[in-house]
């Protein structure tokens, strides 16, 4: 039976979680016994200080990884903006991979890659953040025999992303974003008695009849675990909440766009109008229809707009009454 280490620890947040991971460098000492893997999402045109801000806060050196790096412990290697942060077989691998749930760089690649190719030995984390990424790389994680760990959502700024972690995978730890670092502390380094699993990704992904809000091409869903994912052909890929957001700002898009289409016709028509005065009559009651149906549409982007903003609120008000965690709580 072979003998197994945790010792790699591969850290995601979003919205709210600069300011969580800054705690959890903090606790870290500088002989952590890990390599430590970390994925923020950021625009891709912003150049990143994260580095810098966790060198500050902590004692183990951070910085952005160069492709083809090789791994370290004690070391924190920071996705920098607008590629995929990867690891396997000892090294980094910065990837210009299309974006999954709408981020490059995004989590669920960094976890994923982490539990395939090291299974038991990989220790993941999901700290504050909006809408789900994450959720399948932690599935990924506890599949292949991984630890699981969510900072308590009840704590978080934004708790979407531990929430949804925690309605669709089993996790170990349910912790105060200043438990985790003591936490980690306690689960590095330690021998396992385990079998390492090589197992492939057994989840299958079946046709639909949805497309990529960002390609519009054909969409797959993975439909063997309780956790479900969205792929098309390119590779763009999206956890349900996320899917249907990017819908929404499609459809944003697309009624905008019939509006213009409509108004620019009327104007055109209204110009044909003055140098056709014979058929004034029917290019003006083309021109008034469009002028309609642009109204129309107008009315209906404020409805979807009014309701979606009604949804948040009562989902606000919902969760205000929520209890604090105690400190370092499971």
């Amino acid at each position: 039976m072979p003998r197994i280490t945790r010792d790699i620890v591969v850290i995601g947040a979003s919205a709210g979680g600069v300011e969580a991971l800054e705690k959890v460098v903090a606790g870290l000492p500088s002989d952590f016994p890990a390599t430590v893997c970390v994925v923020v999402h950021v625009q891709a045109s912003i150049p990143s200080r994260l580095p810098e801000i966790l060198r500050r806060v902590g004692s183990l050196p951070a910085v952005h990884p160069r492709d083809g790096s090789p791994i370290r412990k004690a070391q924190i290697y920071v996705a920098p903006p607008d590629r995929h942060l990867l690891i396997d077989d000892g090294q980094i691998q910065l990837s210009p991979g299309p974006k999954e749930n709408r981020s490059r760089p995004a989590i669920n690649p960094l976890f994923r890659s982490a539990a395939i190719a090291y299974g038991p030995r990989v220790i993941g984390v999901l700290l504050s953040g909006a809408l789900d990424d994450g959720t399948a790389g932690l599935w990924e994680i506890k599949q292949r025999g991984g630890t699981t760990v969510v900072q308590d959502p009840r704590e978080a700024r934004h708790p979407d992303m531990p929430r949804n972690a925690l309605e669709h995978v089993p996790i170990d730890h349910v912790v105060s974003v200043r438990g985790i670092a003591p936490l980690l502390a306690q689960l590095v380094g330690k021998t396992l008695n385990t079998h390492a699993t090589e197992e492939e990704d057994m989840k299958a992904f079946q046709p639909t009849l949805l497309t990529c809000p960002e390609c519009r091409g054909p969409i797959t869903e993975s439909g063997q675990s309780t956790v479900k994912e969205y792929r098309c052909r390119v590779g763009h890929r999206y956890s349900p909440e996320t899917y249907v957001e990017a819908e929404a700002e499609t459809r944003e898009r697309t009624l905008w766009a019939a509006v213009l289409a409509l108004e620019e016709a009327a104007d055109v028509m209204k110009e044909i109008v003055e140098s056709n005065p014979e058929k004034k009559r029917r290019f003006q009651e083309q021109a008034d229809n469009n002028l309609h149906a642009a109204r129309k549409i107008r009315e209906l982007r404020e409805w979807l707009t009014t309701e979606q903003s009604r949804h948040l609120i009562e989902e606000t008000d919902d969760d205000s009454g929520q209890p604090e965690p105690e400190e370092g709580a499971a």
